[in-house]
């Protein structure tokens, strides 16, 4: 009896000391991560304040004008950010147009109507797409892309688009080949496999239940698409557009070597220009004084503002979404 009750007092003993040990585990590991996460909003916090702190003289120097003018002389220390605000605004915005609609193409094929034997073929060649450097793409759109862009793509559209009233505009003057509109169709190759491959694996989580169900009420594939894929997977989606608009906002390289690095705003998007990226990469080692430096931490601050702000509207959209839907 009393062998027992050793036996049994070993064991409690044990329990506790296990417990003890897992309860001490889980405290460490939720502190853990609780530092990490904190490390990622000091780093948050330190390259803001980095960027503000070196932004200052500028901000003092030009105010509000440095936002609101186009001038951008080093000799004479005259400096505004708006046309390269302009430029990375309106790269971006072209390469949305041409990248979501292409990935959304590529994600739904491969998702939905692609033969097994070719969706592993075609799935490694976007991510093979999705790690060439960015350098590669504007070596390419350099010297193959740009040229093809002269010769063929834009005369075309100066005289076919170029002849409307109104958006004619935007189409017009000679083909430079570099420029806003090369630039820009560039980001979008670039940003293509990013959304694509983020796009094909939110869809891929679609229950196949749910698909079959769909088409056994005799919805088409359009439909179960529309109503069904879509409105299942739309976080998912989301997070893909806005990493690739992340990507076509802050690309640097690609841009320098296609976008004619012009501080000039134009009503035609052929017409060279600049992006606050490849401002700062063209310019940086140049800068020689307190405020010419400083213009360009500045123009850093601005494209830090315009990412934050475009991902704090996506996921308020986002949230509005779901408040719909009831979720």
């Amino acid at each position: 009896m009393t062998e027992i009750a050793l036996t049994l007092t070993d064991a409690h003993a044990s329990t506790a000391r296990r417990a003890r040990r897992q309860r001490l585990q889980d405290a460490a590991f939720r502190n853990a991560t609780l530092a990490f996460a904190l490390l990622v909003l000091l780093i948050l916090g330190g390259v803001t304040v980095s960027l503000i702190d070196g932004a200052l003289p500028a901000l003092r120097a030009f105010g509000f004008g440095f936002v609101a003018t186009e001038v951008w002389n080093p000799v004479s220390e005259e400096f505004g950010a708006l046309a390269p605000i302009y430029g990375t605004l309106i790269t971006s915005v072209i390469a949305m147009a041409v990248g979501i609609p292409v990935s959304f193409g590529i994600a739904l094929f491969i998702t939905e109507m692609c033969p097994a034997w070719l969706k592993r073929p075609l799935g490694v060649a976007i991510e093979l797409l999705a790690g060439i450097p960015s350098i590669i793409y504007g070596i390419w759109g350099l010297f193959v892309f740009a040229p093809f862009m002269q010769s063929t793509i834009q005369p075309f559209l100066i005289n076919t688009l170029g002849q409307i009233p109104g958006i004619g505009n935007l189409f017009m003057g000679p083909p430079y080949g570099i420029g806003i509109l090369t630039a820009g169709l560039i980001l979008g190759i670039m940003v293509l496999p990013f959304i694509t491959s983020i796009t094909r694996d939110v869809f891929e989580t679609v229950p196949p239940m749910v698909r079959e169900s769909a088409y056994g009420l005799g919805a088409t594939t359009w439909e179960v698409v529309w109503n069904v894929v879509l409105p299942y997977t739309r976080t998912g989606v989301v997070g893909g557009v806005m990493l690739g608009l992340g990507r076509a906002l802050g690309e640097t390289m690609a841009v320098t070597f296609v976008i004619g690095n012009a501080h000039r705003i134009s009503s035609s998007i052929m017409a060279p220009g600049t992006t606050i990226s490849a401002s700062i990469a063209n310019e940086f080692t140049e800068a020689v004084g307190d405020v010419y430096t400083s213009s360009l931490v500045a123009l850093g601050l601005i494209l830090f503002l315009i990412t934050f702000a475009v991902l704090s509207i996506a996921k308020l959209m986002l949230l509005r979404l779901q408040r719909k839907a009831g979720v």
